[in-house]
């Protein structure tokens, strides 16, 4: 709590102290089509850094400059920039709203000193954003709301996104400002802090203005409740309101840039992209109220130590430009030189060269000072979400990152078979760049997997393999990892004899093949006596019998079965390996068809988290799609949201998160954990089969 020396403190915000003259760090976040990067682009124009604003709709933005992100008119990756604003420098990293591409943003937030969470003007599209603020509140990341496209909104709707936002945040929102309008026309806006009023000038510098006559009771009325909001921070501030006191507006002014750096409040602004209106606004925000580098160093567990040098945040790893690998992140706790040692790991290595980002455009640099962010070559054993250090910094372990759950996922083929190697090495590459992708060889079914978030982000990766390393695929449905297993015993003789000139083959064995409770596998048992089976022979019998329980009377591999070797013959010329593995095989394959095989299908224990009042409409996908449900509550953390437990089979989930997002605004997400195998009879299980015979 602040004391009544308040009164008289100057107006020395966070963003003057800490480390005089480093670079500040702002995320812009927020669902997709909020407007993040036309905001961005706003600040590169407003600040000098550009001569023309672009747009997304025409594809001449600075950021949003790879080919897929283009063509789908939104980010596919973070876009890196910086721009100058009345002598400080500052450095954007804009996220995507897809939770597709989230990754890149979820590693880089905890770099940031200070969120804009942007936001549309319609309240009814407001639940789009309580992810991003509670990712956001999660971190512990000081932010402010900006609410964009303020020239699309209707009478009321600020207020109505502010009401409906409010329960989603665990800090108070403070609004800062509220709109003029003429006729339909929102033309400015009363700042509420201030207690000014500014005319929009596309393009320029709003214009002061008187406040409108008819505006005074609400300026009073929306001010009252900013000053009541901070005095919960503030005794000396609460005083003065208690005493019908007018505070000095120097005290109004410093709460603000310390309760919002020190992320107790969150201010409401608004504006308009498209047009600049309340961009340059936003910018003075920027500069009085993002706090310095130290939060951030905090929050990665950096601890500097004088002559330490840089250290540097990797938050992604970037693959096929013309300078080959570049770790992206922020240099922090002192400035960093081409050549500098840092510590991947405990593994010394020197940096390589230094650029500087601004979309896809890199400029190289001798040296990044504390705050920049930067590419840095060289440095291969970097991996994103590392903390590299200089010899004499402490690193007290860093924040974790939660990838949004791998809930797609196709089976890959090359359409030409040269391409197989690329194809691993470019997998690699992609996989490196973007943590929420996952390859893998599936010993089951023989398939490469390939495992994203959703569709929208694995037909994008699809994309970048041709595109960047000529890779064509096709892609398919994974199989289902179907077993078979078996409900009664049998005893089964297999006998192989060839001959053919010259030593021949021969092997004979006799087979007793019983059922194993669930999930106990596979037991072999040797029962030979009196040398029948000359004991060299018998691990070929149970090779073979492994063999054969590759693929069942169904087609599917075997579990949980027994098998003991009881008897069997031999010939002392023609007996082999070979040969007694042949009569393993088929004792076994025709053991299995005397012994009643069934069916069985994976089942998953899914965890669904759905915003509010969507639950029973998820239960009742889950029961369209044979699921169990085993529970319905409230989410643990999540206020309002609710949780549902339930056990699916793996066929149900194909599909399964394109419906929940139908159902809940694209908000509701789900995670599902292998949790045992179960029978499957009946038309499904007949179906099942009928498809596997015709794969041959």
């Amino acid at each position: 709590m602040a004391s009544t020396a308040t009164l008289a403190r100057n107006t020395t915000t966070g963003a003057q102290s800490g480390q005089a003259g480093a670079t500040r760090a702002v995320a812009l976040v927020g669902p997709a089509g909020a407007g993040k990067t036309s905001l961005a682009e706003a600040l590169l124009y407003a600040g000098g850094a550009i001569n023309r604003q672009g747009s997304v709709e025409a594809g001449t933005t600075v950021g949003d400059a790879s080919p897929e992100a283009r063509a789908r008119r939104g980010s596919t990756e973070i876009n890196l920039l910086h721009f100058d604003f009345m002598d400080d420098r500052y450095a954007l990293i804009d996220t995507p709203g897809g939770l597709g591409f989230a990754a890149d943003g979820l590693a880089a937030l905890p770099s940031a000193d200070l969120a804009v969470v942007v936001v549309d003007p319609d309240p009814l599209r407001a639940a789009l954003v309580e992810p991003f603020l509670r990712r956001i509140d999660d971190l512990g990341l000081p932010h402010v709301i900006f609410v964009n496209k303020i020239d699309n909104a209707r009478a009321g709707s600020v207020r109505e996104v502010l009401d409906a936002l409010q329960p989603m945040s665990r800090e108070p929102l403070a609004l800062r400002q509220f709109p003029i309008r003429e006729g339909e026309a929102i033309i400015g806006y009363v700042d509420v802090a201030l207690e000014r009023a500014y005319r929009y000038r596309p393009g320029r510098e709003s214009e002061c203005i008187a406040i409108p006559v008819e505006l005074t009771a609400r300026e009073k009325e929306e001010r009252q409740k900013l000053l009541e909001t901070l005095a919960d921070f503030d005794d000396a501030l609460m005083e003065a309101l208690l005493m019908d006191e007018v505070p000095e507006q120097g005290m109004v002014v410093t709460d603000l840039a310390q309760d919002t750096g020190g992320n107790k409040v969150v201010p409401v602004m608004f504006g308009s992209a498209a047009t600049g209106g309340g961009v340059r606004r936003l910018m003075k925000l920027l500069r009085h109220e993002t706090p310095p580098p130290d939060a951030a160093c905090a929050r990665l567990g950096l601890e500097a130590i004088a002559g330490s040098g840089g250290a540097l945040h990797v938050f992604k790893i970037a693959n096929g430009g013309a300078m080959g690998r570049l770790a992206l992140g922020r240099v922090l706790g002192g400035a960093l030189k081409e050549g500098e040692e840092l510590l991947v790991g405990d593994e010394p290595t020197r940096t390589g060269s230094l650029f500087a980002m601004q979309g896809d455009k890199t400029a190289k640099q001798a040296e990044a000072r504390p705050g920049d962010i930067v590419a840095v070559a060289k440095v291969d054993g970097a991996k994103s979400g590392m903390l590299l250090t200089g010899k004499g910094a402490r690193r007290n372990g860093a924040t974790a990152i939660e990838y949004p759950a791998r809930n797609a996922g196709v089976a890959i083929t090359t359409r030409n078979r040269q391409d197989d190697v690329k194809l691993s090495t470019a997998l690699h590459r992609l996989c490196e760049e973007d943590p929420a992708l996952e390859w893998k060889q599936d010993d089951a079914t023989h398939e490469t997997l390939l495992r994203g978030v959703n569709d929208e982000h694995l037909q994008l990766v699809v994309a970048r393999l041709q595109r960047r390393y000529g890779v064509a695929v096709d892609t398919k449905p994974p199989r289902i990892a179907y077993k078979e297993s078996i409900r009664k015993g049998a005893t089964q003789r297999g006998r192989h004899k060839k001959q053919s000139g010259g030593h021949g083959q021969y092997g004979d064995c006799t087979v007793e093949i019983r059922p194993l409770g669930r999930g106990e596998g596979f037991a072999f048992e040797d029962k030979i006596t009196g040398g029948v089976i000359p004991r060299q022979y018998i691990p070929a019998v149970e090779a073979g019998i492994k063999d054969a329980m590759e693929k069942g009377p169904l087609g599917f591999p075997v579990v949980d079965v027994a098998v003991k070797l009881i008897d069997g013959s031999f010939h002392t010329v023609d007996s082999s390996e070979l040969a007694f593995r042949t009569a393993g095989r088929i004792a076994m394959s025709e053991g299995l068809t005397q012994c009643a095989p069934y069916l069985l299908e994976p089942i998953f224990r899914v965890t669904i988290d759905t915003p509010p009042g969507t639950g029973s409409k998820a239960g009742s996908v889950l029961s369209t799609r044979r699921g169990q449900i085993l529970g319905l509550g409230q989410h643990p953390d999540w206020a309002r949201w609710e949780r549902i437990e339930a056990m699916l089979p793996e066929s149900g989930l194909h599909g399964l998160d394109a419906e929940l997002r139908s159902l809940s605004q694209g908000l509701a997400s789900y995670t599902a954990e292998y949790d045992h195998l179960a029978e499957l009879s009946g038309k499904q299980a007949d179906e099942v089969v009928k498809a596997r015979a015709a794969e041959g």
